[in-house]
């Protein structure tokens, strides 16, 4: 979970209890669903889900999703109950997979969990994806080059949607020219951005 500094915690809203995830909305709305204990796994808190779930309200029903570091699965979960056509989560550790494998079983979820390295599998032949969820793990530097993926291999549909969440401290411009900030919140030492993919000719991030 994300360390966050005395003020920011105390506004945080209530959680699921620790090893599970709560969805907010949707067909499933208040399942919980368990999370296994793994080094680093932080799933997206409540609030930020229920904000960036409203960003996206316009554009989710239907969406081919792809959440490209799953972790507990907070944010493919949430879309699938919320009506997009269909979403893909890569997940690293295998235990944390078959979890999610479990969730989505449970859920009869439209959903596909491939237990891959993100940036090996980003590396091939990509299809496009209307909504992008962008979560790695903090400090590790795997932004920027998921980013060039995406954009290189054709990961992304020319209206994309794109969500990036990182450390307040790291650049917002670090992104290809065409991908035009919509929304963005900061909360402790976690920023939330969304962007939205125009159709235009892309330089693509460093």
């Amino acid at each position: 979970m994300t360390r966050l500094t005395p003020r920011a915690s105390a506004k945080k809203p209530p959680q699921a209890a620790a090893g599970q995830i709560r969805i907010i909305g949707g067909q499933w709305r208040g399942r919980k669903l368990p999370v296994p204990n793994s080094p680093g796994l932080r799933p997206t808190t409540d609030r930020v889900r229920e904000t960036l779930f409203n960003w996206l309200a316009p554009v989710i029903q239907g969406a081919r999703c792809l959440d490209c570091f799953a972790g507990s699965g907070a944010l493919g979960l949430e879309a699938l109950s919320r009506y997009a056509g269909s979403a893909t989560l890569l997940e690293f550790e295998r235990p944390v997979a078959q979890q999610l494998e479990k969730n989505l079983a449970l859920l009869q979820g439209k959903g596909t969990v491939v237990n891959t390295n993100a940036l090996s599998w980003l590396a091939g032949n990509g299809q496009p994806f209307d909504v992008v969820f962008l979560d790695p793990p903090f400090r590790k530097g795997l932004l920027a080059e998921t980013v060039t993926l995406l954009e290189q291999q054709g990961w992304l549909a020319d209206e994309a949607w794109i969500y990036v969440e990182a450390e307040a401290e790291s650049a917002a411009a670090d992104v290809p020219a065409n991908w035009q900030l919509h929304r963005e919140k900061v909360a402790g030492q976690v920023a939330y951005r969304l962007y939205v993919r125009s159709q235009e000719k892309t330089n693509n991030a460093d």
